[in-house]
Protein backbone atom coordinates (compact mmCIF):
# COMPACT_ATOMS: atom_id res chain seq x y z
CA UNK A 1 0.00 0.00 0.00
CA UNK A 2 1.31 3.33 -1.02
CA UNK A 3 0.92 5.43 2.08
CA UNK A 4 0.78 2.39 4.46
CA UNK A 5 3.46 3.91 6.76
CA UNK A 6 1.38 7.30 7.05
CA UNK A 7 -0.88 4.94 8.57
CA UNK A 8 0.75 2.89 11.10
CA UNK A 9 0.02 5.20 13.92
CA UNK A 10 -3.07 6.90 15.58
CA UNK A 11 -4.84 8.88 12.88
CA UNK A 12 -4.01 12.94 14.52
CA UNK A 13 -7.05 15.12 14.82
CA UNK A 14 -8.23 17.29 11.57
CA UNK A 15 -8.76 20.65 11.71
CA UNK A 16 -12.08 22.30 10.48
CA UNK A 17 -10.51 23.09 6.94
CA UNK A 18 -9.47 19.40 6.50
CA UNK A 19 -12.96 17.85 7.73
CA UNK A 20 -14.28 19.96 4.95
CA UNK A 21 -11.62 18.27 2.27
CA UNK A 22 -12.34 15.33 3.69
CA UNK A 23 -15.52 15.06 3.38
CA UNK A 24 -15.29 16.96 -0.14
CA UNK A 25 -12.87 13.77 -1.14
CA UNK A 26 -15.16 11.22 -0.31
CA UNK A 27 -17.99 12.12 -1.80
CA UNK A 28 -16.30 12.78 -5.28
CA UNK A 29 -15.91 10.15 -7.88
CA UNK A 30 -14.21 10.86 -11.40
CA UNK A 31 -14.51 8.40 -13.80
CA UNK A 32 -13.46 9.34 -17.28
CA UNK A 33 -16.74 8.65 -18.41
CA UNK A 34 -18.36 11.10 -16.06
CA UNK A 35 -16.23 14.05 -17.37
CA UNK A 36 -18.63 17.23 -18.11
CA UNK A 37 -19.16 18.03 -21.54
CA UNK A 38 -17.21 21.50 -22.63
CA UNK A 39 -18.17 24.22 -24.52
CA UNK A 40 -16.34 25.48 -27.46
CA UNK A 41 -14.98 28.11 -25.47
CA UNK A 42 -13.54 25.84 -22.42
CA UNK A 43 -12.19 23.26 -25.09
CA UNK A 44 -10.06 25.99 -27.12
CA UNK A 45 -9.17 27.07 -23.57
CA UNK A 46 -8.08 23.73 -22.65
CA UNK A 47 -6.17 23.28 -26.05
CA UNK A 48 -4.31 26.65 -25.32
CA UNK A 49 -2.91 25.25 -21.87
CA UNK A 50 -1.90 22.17 -23.59
CA UNK A 51 -0.05 23.95 -25.89
CA UNK A 52 1.38 26.58 -23.95
CA UNK A 53 2.92 23.90 -21.61
CA UNK A 54 4.30 22.10 -24.05
CA UNK A 55 5.83 25.18 -25.30
CA UNK A 56 7.76 25.93 -21.68
CA UNK A 57 8.40 21.91 -21.01
CA UNK A 58 11.17 21.77 -23.81
CA UNK A 59 14.00 21.28 -21.28
CA UNK A 60 15.46 21.79 -17.63
CA UNK A 61 16.22 25.46 -18.37
CA UNK A 62 12.73 25.94 -19.99
CA UNK A 63 10.61 24.53 -17.09
CA UNK A 64 12.64 26.17 -14.21
CA UNK A 65 12.29 29.42 -15.59
CA UNK A 66 8.65 29.05 -16.36
CA UNK A 67 8.30 28.48 -12.57
CA UNK A 68 9.87 31.44 -11.38
CA UNK A 69 8.02 33.46 -13.81
CA UNK A 70 4.68 32.28 -12.54
CA UNK A 71 5.85 32.89 -8.73
CA UNK A 72 6.81 36.42 -9.73
CA UNK A 73 3.27 37.46 -10.54
CA UNK A 74 1.50 34.31 -8.29
CA UNK A 75 4.10 34.50 -4.82
CA UNK A 76 1.05 33.50 -3.23
CA UNK A 77 1.66 30.15 -4.93
CA UNK A 78 4.46 28.75 -2.82
CA UNK A 79 4.86 25.78 -4.28
CA UNK A 80 5.76 27.79 -7.70
CA UNK A 81 9.01 28.93 -6.10
CA UNK A 82 9.79 25.61 -4.26
CA UNK A 83 9.26 23.83 -7.93
CA UNK A 84 11.54 26.07 -9.16
CA UNK A 85 14.28 25.47 -6.73
CA UNK A 86 14.19 21.94 -6.95
CA UNK A 87 13.77 21.95 -10.48
CA UNK A 88 17.71 24.12 -10.62
CA UNK A 89 18.79 20.76 -8.78
CA UNK A 90 17.31 18.64 -11.19
CA UNK A 91 18.90 20.72 -13.59
CA UNK A 92 22.37 20.37 -11.69
CA UNK A 93 22.10 16.72 -11.20
CA UNK A 94 21.83 16.44 -14.83
CA UNK A 95 25.46 18.36 -16.12
CA UNK A 96 26.91 16.71 -13.43
CA UNK A 97 27.12 13.53 -15.48
CA UNK A 98 28.98 15.46 -18.05
CA UNK A 99 30.64 17.10 -15.54
CA UNK A 100 34.75 17.27 -14.25
CA UNK A 101 33.82 14.27 -11.85
CA UNK A 102 31.13 12.29 -12.51
CA UNK A 103 32.17 11.77 -15.49
CA UNK A 104 34.99 10.02 -14.83
CA UNK A 105 32.88 7.42 -12.88
CA UNK A 106 29.90 6.56 -14.98
CA UNK A 107 30.02 4.78 -18.07
CA UNK A 108 28.24 6.06 -21.77
CA UNK A 109 25.00 4.48 -21.28
CA UNK A 110 25.04 4.94 -16.94
CA UNK A 111 25.12 8.72 -17.54
CA UNK A 112 22.35 8.18 -20.62
CA UNK A 113 20.39 6.34 -18.26
CA UNK A 114 20.52 8.98 -15.18
CA UNK A 115 19.96 11.61 -17.46
CA UNK A 116 16.32 10.24 -18.82
CA UNK A 117 15.58 9.34 -15.32
CA UNK A 118 16.19 12.79 -14.54
CA UNK A 119 14.47 14.44 -17.45
CA UNK A 120 11.42 12.39 -17.72
CA UNK A 121 10.92 12.85 -13.78
CA UNK A 122 11.41 16.99 -14.39
CA UNK A 123 9.05 16.82 -17.60
CA UNK A 124 6.31 14.88 -16.36
CA UNK A 125 5.97 17.10 -12.98
CA UNK A 126 5.94 20.10 -15.23
CA UNK A 127 3.23 18.84 -17.82
CA UNK A 128 1.38 17.85 -14.59
CA UNK A 129 1.50 21.21 -12.56
CA UNK A 130 1.97 24.40 -14.87
CA UNK A 131 -1.78 23.92 -16.70
CA UNK A 132 -2.78 23.60 -12.88
CA UNK A 133 -1.31 27.11 -12.74
CA UNK A 134 -2.57 28.46 -15.65
CA UNK A 135 -5.70 27.48 -15.07
CA UNK A 136 -5.64 29.46 -11.57
CA UNK A 137 -4.56 32.37 -13.10
CA UNK A 138 -7.42 32.10 -15.73
CA UNK A 139 -9.59 31.69 -12.31
CA UNK A 140 -8.38 34.74 -11.11
CA UNK A 141 -9.23 36.46 -13.94
CA UNK A 142 -12.42 35.92 -14.88
CA UNK A 143 -13.86 35.65 -10.99
CA UNK A 144 -14.78 32.41 -11.42
CA UNK A 145 -13.46 28.79 -10.08
CA UNK A 146 -12.29 27.06 -13.53
CA UNK A 147 -11.09 23.56 -11.47
CA UNK A 148 -14.02 21.39 -12.76
CA UNK A 149 -11.67 21.92 -15.94
CA UNK A 150 -8.57 20.00 -14.37
CA UNK A 151 -9.69 16.33 -15.43
CA UNK A 152 -9.89 16.92 -19.06
CA UNK A 153 -5.84 18.25 -18.26
CA UNK A 154 -5.53 14.66 -17.10
CA UNK A 155 -5.16 16.32 -13.17
CA UNK A 156 -5.84 14.30 -9.81
CA UNK A 157 -9.42 14.73 -8.56
CA UNK A 158 -7.58 15.41 -5.57
CA UNK A 159 -5.78 18.56 -6.62
CA UNK A 160 -9.36 19.85 -8.38
CA UNK A 161 -10.60 19.36 -4.74
CA UNK A 162 -8.00 21.48 -2.93
CA UNK A 163 -7.73 23.86 -5.64
CA UNK A 164 -10.96 24.92 -5.07
CA UNK A 165 -10.04 24.86 -1.52
CA UNK A 166 -7.31 27.30 -2.20
CA UNK A 167 -9.71 29.88 -3.99
CA UNK A 168 -11.75 30.34 -1.29
CA UNK A 169 -9.55 30.04 1.69
CA UNK A 170 -6.14 30.96 0.10
CA UNK A 171 -4.09 28.84 2.54
CA UNK A 172 -0.63 28.33 0.98
CA UNK A 173 0.39 25.57 3.36
CA UNK A 174 -2.25 22.81 2.04
CA UNK A 175 -1.68 24.29 -1.08
CA UNK A 176 1.99 23.42 -1.28
CA UNK A 177 2.02 20.27 0.76
CA UNK A 178 -0.99 19.07 -1.30
CA UNK A 179 1.21 19.30 -4.51
CA UNK A 180 3.79 17.98 -2.99
CA UNK A 181 1.80 14.85 -2.04
CA UNK A 182 0.01 14.89 -6.21
CA UNK A 183 3.70 15.50 -8.00
CA UNK A 184 5.86 12.88 -6.07
CA UNK A 185 2.22 9.78 -6.07
CA UNK A 186 2.22 11.22 -10.10
CA UNK A 187 5.60 10.29 -10.39
CA UNK A 188 5.20 6.78 -8.46
CA UNK A 189 3.72 4.47 -10.66
CA UNK A 190 4.90 6.99 -13.78
CA UNK A 191 9.23 6.57 -13.18
CA UNK A 192 9.51 4.72 -10.07
CA UNK A 193 7.56 1.67 -10.70
CA UNK A 194 8.55 2.03 -14.65
CA UNK A 195 10.19 -1.53 -15.33
CA UNK A 196 12.68 0.68 -17.84
CA UNK A 197 14.10 2.31 -15.11
CA UNK A 198 14.29 0.04 -12.40
CA UNK A 199 16.66 -1.93 -14.69
CA UNK A 200 18.69 0.86 -15.97
CA UNK A 201 18.88 3.07 -12.84
CA UNK A 202 17.79 1.29 -9.62
CA UNK A 203 18.60 -2.54 -10.15
CA UNK A 204 21.54 -2.25 -12.33
CA UNK A 205 23.17 0.75 -10.43
CA UNK A 206 21.53 -0.28 -6.83
CA UNK A 207 21.08 3.62 -6.75
CA UNK A 208 24.11 4.11 -5.66
CA UNK A 209 23.50 8.18 -6.04
CA UNK A 210 21.65 7.84 -2.66
CA UNK A 211 24.59 8.85 -0.77
CA UNK A 212 27.45 8.69 -2.71
CA UNK A 213 27.30 10.66 -6.15
CA UNK A 214 25.68 14.10 -4.93
CA UNK A 215 22.31 13.75 -6.44
CA UNK A 216 20.38 13.39 -3.12
CA UNK A 217 21.38 16.98 -2.30
CA UNK A 218 19.09 19.79 -2.85
CA UNK A 219 20.35 22.96 -2.35
CA UNK A 220 19.19 26.31 -1.83
CA UNK A 221 21.30 29.19 -2.27
CA UNK A 222 21.58 33.00 -0.98
CA UNK A 223 23.60 35.35 -0.12
CA UNK A 224 23.82 37.37 3.52
CA UNK A 225 26.64 39.80 4.14
CA UNK A 226 27.89 39.40 0.56
CA UNK A 227 28.66 35.93 1.15
CA UNK A 228 27.23 32.80 -0.44
CA UNK A 229 25.48 30.27 2.03
CA UNK A 230 23.55 27.06 1.24
CA UNK A 231 20.84 25.35 2.93
CA UNK A 232 18.93 22.76 2.16
CA UNK A 233 18.32 18.85 3.21
CA UNK A 234 19.37 15.14 1.67
CA UNK A 235 16.81 12.48 0.87
CA UNK A 236 18.04 9.26 1.63
CA UNK A 237 15.76 6.91 0.40
CA UNK A 238 14.67 8.32 -3.17
CA UNK A 239 12.40 4.88 -4.45
CA UNK A 240 9.98 5.42 -1.58
CA UNK A 241 7.11 7.84 -1.97
CA UNK A 242 6.21 8.32 2.09
CA UNK A 243 10.14 9.33 2.25
CA UNK A 244 9.71 11.60 -0.40
CA UNK A 245 6.36 13.40 0.58
CA UNK A 246 8.34 13.91 4.10
CA UNK A 247 11.48 15.70 2.34
CA UNK A 248 9.04 18.09 0.12
CA UNK A 249 7.80 18.98 3.66
CA UNK A 250 10.72 19.51 5.06
CA UNK A 251 11.84 21.55 2.10
CA UNK A 252 8.64 23.61 2.21
CA UNK A 253 9.63 24.10 5.67
CA UNK A 254 13.55 25.54 5.18
CA UNK A 255 12.48 27.41 2.17
CA UNK A 256 9.63 29.51 4.36
CA UNK A 257 10.57 29.15 7.34
CA UNK A 258 11.96 32.48 7.89
CA UNK A 259 10.87 35.16 6.01
CA UNK A 260 14.00 37.55 5.99
CA UNK A 261 15.78 34.14 4.39
CA UNK A 262 13.37 33.40 1.93
CA UNK A 263 13.47 36.69 0.85
CA UNK A 264 17.47 36.54 0.37
CA UNK A 265 16.63 32.94 -1.99
CA UNK A 266 14.30 35.02 -3.68
CA UNK A 267 16.41 37.81 -4.38
CA UNK A 268 19.44 35.22 -5.58
CA UNK A 269 16.90 33.05 -7.82
CA UNK A 270 16.13 35.99 -9.70
CA UNK A 271 19.65 37.56 -10.14
CA UNK A 272 21.15 34.36 -11.26
CA UNK A 273 19.34 32.61 -14.25
CA UNK A 274 19.42 28.79 -14.22
CA UNK A 275 22.02 28.04 -16.48
CA UNK A 276 22.08 24.06 -15.55
CA UNK A 277 25.79 24.62 -14.28
CA UNK A 278 26.72 24.47 -10.63
CA UNK A 279 28.23 27.79 -11.61
CA UNK A 280 25.34 29.37 -10.99
CA UNK A 281 26.24 29.01 -7.13
CA UNK A 282 30.09 28.84 -7.04
CA UNK A 283 31.54 30.07 -9.82
CA UNK A 284 34.93 30.16 -7.44
CA UNK A 285 34.84 26.52 -7.76
CA UNK A 286 32.76 25.29 -11.08
CA UNK A 287 33.40 26.78 -14.91
CA UNK A 288 31.68 26.49 -17.75
CA UNK A 289 34.07 25.36 -19.46
CA UNK A 290 37.63 23.25 -18.83
CA UNK A 291 40.48 24.92 -18.03
CA UNK A 292 43.64 24.39 -18.79
CA UNK A 293 44.87 20.85 -19.98
CA UNK A 294 42.35 18.07 -19.62
CA UNK A 295 43.69 15.68 -16.96
CA UNK A 296 44.40 11.67 -17.71
CA UNK A 297 44.88 11.45 -13.83
CA UNK A 298 42.76 13.52 -11.43
CA UNK A 299 44.65 15.37 -9.31
CA UNK A 300 43.17 17.33 -5.76
CA UNK A 301 41.64 20.68 -6.38
CA UNK A 302 39.13 20.99 -3.20
CA UNK A 303 39.62 21.36 0.32
CA UNK A 304 37.01 22.79 2.50
CA UNK A 305 34.45 23.54 -0.63
CA UNK A 306 38.02 25.65 -1.89
CA UNK A 307 39.88 25.48 -4.45
CA UNK A 308 43.86 24.53 -3.51
CA UNK A 309 45.93 26.94 -4.65
CA UNK A 310 46.92 26.82 -8.16
CA UNK A 311 43.81 23.85 -9.23
CA UNK A 312 41.73 24.90 -12.03
CA UNK A 313 37.71 24.95 -11.21
CA UNK A 314 35.55 21.65 -11.80
CA UNK A 315 34.09 21.94 -14.90
CA UNK A 316 30.16 21.94 -15.02
CA UNK A 317 28.73 22.69 -18.12
CA UNK A 318 25.30 24.63 -18.76
CA UNK A 319 22.94 22.19 -19.68
CA UNK A 320 22.43 23.27 -23.44
CA UNK A 321 26.36 22.22 -24.39
CA UNK A 322 25.71 19.15 -21.91
CA UNK A 323 22.10 17.26 -23.44
CA UNK A 324 20.16 17.94 -26.27
CA UNK A 325 16.50 18.55 -26.07
CA UNK A 326 14.41 15.51 -25.08
CA UNK A 327 11.03 14.39 -27.36
CA UNK A 328 8.81 12.34 -24.77
CA UNK A 329 5.86 10.43 -25.55
CA UNK A 330 3.01 10.98 -23.78
CA UNK A 331 2.19 10.97 -19.98
CA UNK A 332 0.91 7.72 -18.73
CA UNK A 333 -3.38 8.24 -18.31
CA UNK A 334 -5.01 7.15 -14.48
CA UNK A 335 -5.29 9.26 -11.41
CA UNK A 336 -3.04 8.03 -8.25
CA UNK A 337 -5.94 9.34 -5.84
CA UNK A 338 -7.74 6.65 -4.59
CA UNK A 339 -7.73 7.04 0.04
CA UNK A 340 -8.79 10.54 1.54
CA UNK A 341 -6.36 9.29 4.23
CA UNK A 342 -3.69 11.12 2.22
CA UNK A 343 -4.96 14.59 3.92
CA UNK A 344 -3.00 13.37 6.96
CA UNK A 345 -0.26 14.41 5.21
CA UNK A 346 -1.57 18.10 5.23
CA UNK A 347 -1.14 18.55 8.67
CA UNK A 348 1.25 20.72 10.32
CA UNK A 349 4.92 19.11 11.53
CA UNK A 350 5.83 19.77 14.73
CA UNK A 351 9.82 18.63 13.39
CA UNK A 352 12.23 21.28 13.57
CA UNK A 353 14.29 21.28 10.74
CA UNK A 354 17.30 24.08 10.51
CA UNK A 355 18.81 23.49 6.60
CA UNK A 356 21.97 22.67 7.53
CA UNK A 357 23.52 21.61 4.92
CA UNK A 358 27.06 23.09 3.35
CA UNK A 359 29.42 21.13 5.43
CA UNK A 360 27.64 17.61 4.06
CA UNK A 361 28.00 18.79 0.76
CA UNK A 362 31.78 20.02 1.02
CA UNK A 363 31.92 16.35 1.94
CA UNK A 364 30.50 14.53 -0.47
CA UNK A 365 32.57 17.02 -2.90
CA UNK A 366 35.41 15.44 -1.02
CA UNK A 367 34.06 12.09 -1.58
CA UNK A 368 33.41 12.16 -5.17
CA UNK A 369 36.93 13.44 -5.79
CA UNK A 370 38.99 11.13 -4.25
CA UNK A 371 36.67 8.61 -6.11
CA UNK A 372 37.52 10.09 -9.38
CA UNK A 373 40.96 10.06 -8.75
CA UNK A 374 40.76 6.05 -7.51
CA UNK A 375 37.89 5.00 -9.70
CA UNK A 376 37.42 2.82 -6.80
CA UNK A 377 33.11 4.30 -6.20
CA UNK A 378 31.43 1.39 -8.59
CA UNK A 379 33.21 -1.62 -6.85
CA UNK A 380 31.86 -3.46 -9.68
CA UNK A 381 32.87 -1.35 -12.58
CA UNK A 382 35.86 -3.33 -14.78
Amino acid sequence: MIFSKLFLQKDPPLSESLIKIKKELKRKTRPSSLKTKLSHEEERFVHQIKYRTSQLNINNVTRTKAYLDFYLHHPEVHWAFLGHMVSRNGGWNMTDLKGGMLSRLLSRKEKISFFSFLERGNWLIFQDAFPQFMLYEESLNCGKNLFYLLPHLNVSTFMETIWSHFFSEQDPYFLTIALVINEQSYLESRVLQNPLFKKNVFNTLEFKIQDFLSMNHVLFPYYENEKLKLIGQTLHHFENLHERILFGKRLYAILYGEKDRLQMVEKWAIENPHTGSRKDYWPQLFNTIEEGVPEKIWKPKIRSCNLIPGASRIFSPRLEFAWRDTEHESAELGDWYNKWKVIYYLTKSTEKVDGEIENEYCKTLERLEFAAITKKVLSYRE
